[in-house]
């Protein structure tokens, strides 16, 4: 498996095929989204094919923003969050960002795991329409101690 930059049109190809979100995915609204905000796109690809996406950008001089992210059906099971997650840790590092953060929902238990299992802590919840689509908010301090 191969993590690497990429572009909104190849993020969107992978996206697209994540049945889980509530919209489709469009090249458009992740431009007007990402526009200014120094964003990191990273895919995953396996055996030629692009199998997960995650997309991030800084919120502030110490701080980056873990914002949208998944992996196809195909993809699943093998490995490719956990080392979409260190690469984009290891990126975000590199550019001396102090704190990752991330927003999820409960509808998304594998990836409530992956960042529990992965030392991001629940920092704050925010409640939504039903107990599936709470948002919780983690935080992970990259500071050296």
């Amino acid at each position: 498996m191969k993590i690497r930059q990429a572009d909104i049109a190849e993020a969107v190809t992978v996206l697209a095929r994540i049945k889980e979100f509530a919209s489709p995915a469009d090249e458009a609204a992740l431009e007007a989204r990402l526009k200014g905000r120094e964003p990191l796109i990273l895919v995953a690809e396996k055996d030629g094919q692009l199998v997960g996406v995650k997309i991030g950008y800084r919120l502030s001089e110490t701080c980056f923003y873990s914002w949208l992210g998944g992996v196809a059906p195909e993809g699943r099971c093998s490995g490719v969050a956990q080392a979409l997650l260190e690469a984009q840790e290891a990126w975000v590092a590199e550019q001396g960002y102090q704190e990752l953060r991330v927003k999820s929902r409960n509808r998304f238990p594998a990836m409530l795991r992956l960042l529990l299992r992965n030392s991001y802590l629940i920092e704050h919840m925010e409640k939504k329409d039903g107990i599936e689509d709470y948002r919780l908010h983690f935080v992970k301090s990259l500071a050296i101690k």
